[in-house]
Parts: structure tokens; sequence; C-alpha cells
């Protein structure tokens, strides 16, 4: 079966099942209810007792109710996948799906909230409003560059983790994912140049991630639909007062003040990190011939990668990834989220930073034993990757002093451990009993 075939199967399984399941997710009780008296307790009148309490001390909702492990999914459906603005309610089925992730693989009870507003400030009002309820924010498809206006006054104002995953994760993989192939190209950060294609969300906060990462910014070439970004393009004063963030990066990055269209950055490149619009045709054989001997592509655009990985193999470059997990090397935000935000609730941690997703990355790439052209990362089915990072994370947060609740890396890890082996075997417990129904028909997802 050819790619394109492939991939409009996994489309037309997808609205059948969701006709079928009719929601991806539900409320559960986590406590027992063996008679009428119960509800005293977990409701009137006890439950007063417990309010009271909080009200002396709101931290203490963190302990006694389940916002310790929630968070909220939030998004205004301006930029889906690669579907563009289609609006909340057709962003759902997507909130839905990150939210199966977050509990499947972290144990963490994420909560699908598209919202229907049209500007960054109405966004912030509504996110603000709703902190009480949470341990955290995910933030999910928000055009650029409100999305960097709207997750900067959320990390500054709130006292939660704010996290746009679109930004974050994206990058955080992306720098795990680079860390080894370049361990297998034998090539070292302070000495490889990196062009960036695509200067979205992704992009320009993988650019600031890999500074943190010590990788020198004048190797850093980002490039978009108008070409590479430099400080004297035309655009830079309209940038400016628009996207200061990808202005400040036309100043701070490509000491080479290369000019002119995105295809002239790929020369001499070692390794290029596309995140722009889907293809197969976005990324030409021709540029990757250009790019220095055993390079590196990582061709991320969704549903179809800019480039088919065999196009690209056959062009020359050494290591291809993809998002996508019919194929080798699947740098996907769901290896980073689960693991993140399981560490940064259990440290009841108040904000996370570039300093904590570096950390975060290094994990992920060192749980790759013996890295290779196919394996620079992990894959979604090893489970264990996930209370790794999340001790990793809860770790460095205390470190930092932005955790509530201390710990011992290991005893992180414990507790991330047990929570996501207990969710598991719960699911599998549903499934095995029938209360999660088959697939329609017996068939199958995975052929």
């Amino acid at each position: 079966m050819d790619d394109t075939t492939r991939t409009e199967e996994y489309n037309q399984k997808a609205i059948r099942y969701s006709e079928y399941y009719k929601g991806k997710v539900q409320i559960v009780s986590k406590v027992p209810v063996r008679h009428l008296q119960d509800f005293s307790v977990w409701y009137t009148p006890g439950v007063a007792a417990v309010s009271r309490k909080i009200a002396e001390n709101p931290d203490l909702s963190f302990e006694l109710t389940g916002r310790w492990n929630s968070i909220a999914i939030l998004t205004d459906g301006t930029r889906v996948l690669g579907l563009g603005n289609i609006g909340p309610e057709a962003a759902m089925p997507v909130m839905e799906g990150k939210s199966l992730i977050f509990n499947f693989l972290g144990a963490v009870n994420a909560v699908p909230i598209p919202i229907r507003t049209k500007t960054k400030d109405e966004f912030i009002t509504v996110a603000k409003a709703l902190e009480p309820s949470f341990g955290g924010f995910n933030l999910e498809d928000i055009e650029s560059p409100k999305c960097f206006f709207v997750l900067e006054s959320l990390q500054k104002t709130l006292s939660i983790p704010a996290w746009h995953d679109d930004q974050l994760g994206t990058a955080c993989i992306t720098l795990a994912g680079l860390i080894n192939a370049l361990r297998v190209t034998g090539r070292k950060i302070a000495d490889s140049k990196i062009v960036l294609l695509g200067s979205g969300a992704a992009n320009i906060a993988a650019a600031h991630l890999l500074f943190a990462a010590g990788f020198k910014e004048g190797n850093i070439i980002l490039a978009d639909s108008k070409g590479i970004l430099e400080p004297e393009r035309e655009d830079m004063d309209s940038l400016m007062l628009n996207n200061p963030w990808k202005y400040q990066l036309a100043m701070r990055t490509n000491s080479e003040r290369l000019k002119g269209p995105a295809e002239l950055a790929f020369k001499g490149a070692d390794a290029v990190i596309s995140a722009t619009k889907p293809g197969p045709d976005t990324i030409k054989k021709d540029w990757i011939r250009s790019m220095n001997d055993d390079s590196i592509l990582f061709a991320l655009a969704n549903p179809v990668p800019e480039i088919w990985p065999e196009a690209a193999k056959e062009a020359g470059a050494k290591i291809i990834a993809t998002g996508r997990s019919d194929f080798p090397n699947q740098v996907n935000n769901s290896l980073v989220f689960p693991g993140v935000f399981r560490g940064v609730l259990d440290a009841r941690a108040k904000g996370v930073n570039f300093d904590i997703m570096v950390t975060a990355s290094y994990e992920i790439a060192d749980f790759v034993k013996d890295p290779g052209e196919d394996r620079i990362v992990p894959t979604m089915e090893e489970w264990e990757l996930y209370p790794r990072v999340a001790s990793a994370v809860a770790s460095k947060t205390v470190e930092m002093g932005l955790a509530r609740k201390n710990n011992s890396r290991e005893g992180f890890y414990k507790n991330a451990e047990e929570m996501i082996e207990a969710n598991r075997k719960m699911y599998i417990r549903l499934m095995d009993e029938k209360i999660i129904k088959e697939l329609p028909g017996g068939e199958n997802v995975k052929k």
C-alpha cells in the first residue's frame, strides 16, 4: 500500500470510529459509592469542611481535590493540524485525541475545552478565569502570532504551568531527536549548522530551545514562505510591530547574513527542521542534495510530510524524521507532553521554562540506548519513557524553585511509574471486560 492510500484509509477509519464511539473520553468517578450514606461524605454535609479548608489556604485545592492531576486543553481552533482555522467545534476531535493520549500515557486528567474567542485578550481572560479549576494549561492549535502573546501573558500571570504544545512540545521532541541525530552522524552541537524551515510557532520555539541547549545563534537560519529571515528583509518593520518574536530571531540568527529564497538556506546545512505546509512536494530533492554529507532532515508537517521519506533518502539524506507513526523516527509531541505534565503536576509546579524543556529533551534522547538512522527517538509504545521524563521534569522544577511539593528524583519516579502503570492496567481491564467496546465489526486499527 502506498503512502497516499494508507493516509486515506486512516482518514476513513477515523470518521467511522468517531461516529461509533461518539467521543474518545469520559469522566468516571474515582471514589467508592457503596450506599446512600457515602454521599454525605463526598457531597453534603461533609464536603463543606473541605471547602472551608481550601478557603483558608487555596493551595490546599492541590491536595484535597482533583485539581492536582487535572489540566485544561485550551484552543480557539484557529490553527488545527494541517487544517487551519476550522473553529472550536471542529477542533474538538483533536482535543479529545489529545486528552486520550494525556491519560493513557501520562495518567493525566486532561479536559478538552475549545473556546469561542476572537482576540488574544479574550483568550487570556477565559484562561485566567479557569485557573482555579486546573493544575496546568495545555494550549493547542492557536494561530501565530496570537499564540506567542497568549503564552507569554499566561506564563507571566498564572501560578500554574502554561504550555503551548505546538511551540514547546514540538520544540522539545525536535531537540531530543536532533541530539541523537547529531550523535549518529558524529556532529557536535556547537559546530552544527541548523536550518529551521517555517517560522511559525514550532520553529520559533525550537530556535529558543536550541539556544538554551548550547547551539550557536549564528549557526541557526530561519526561513519562511518569503525567504530567509535576516535583518534587511523588506518586512522587518512590519514584523517588529506585529511579530516581535520573529523579528528578534531575524536579528539574532544567520550570522552569514544569507538572503533570498528558502532553498538557498539548505546549501551546506547539516540539518533542516521543517515545520511548514504539508507536502509531498514542499521540499525538493535538489535542495537536499545541496546539504552537507550525512544530512539530517525532519519533515514534520501533518498529515503529509513536506517530502516522502523515500524521496528524501534518494536525495542523500542520512536521517529522516516525520511526525507520523507509520514511518521510522516519529518526532511527535506525544513523546513529550504526557511525561512533562506528569512531572509538573507531581511537583505542583508554578511554571515551566526552557531549562526544564532541555532537561526533558535530554531524558528522551538518552532513553534510546543505541541510536541509529531509523531510531533517534523512542516510540509511544515504550511507556517506561514517561515516568523517566516526569521525574526529570519534577526534579528540575524543585531545583529551579518552581515546585510546591518537594521529593527526591527517585520518589518522583516511583509516584509517576505507579500512576501510569495503574492507569494502563485499568485500560486493559476495561477492554478485557468489554466495558470499552470493541471496534465496530471486529476491525483492528493496526493492519
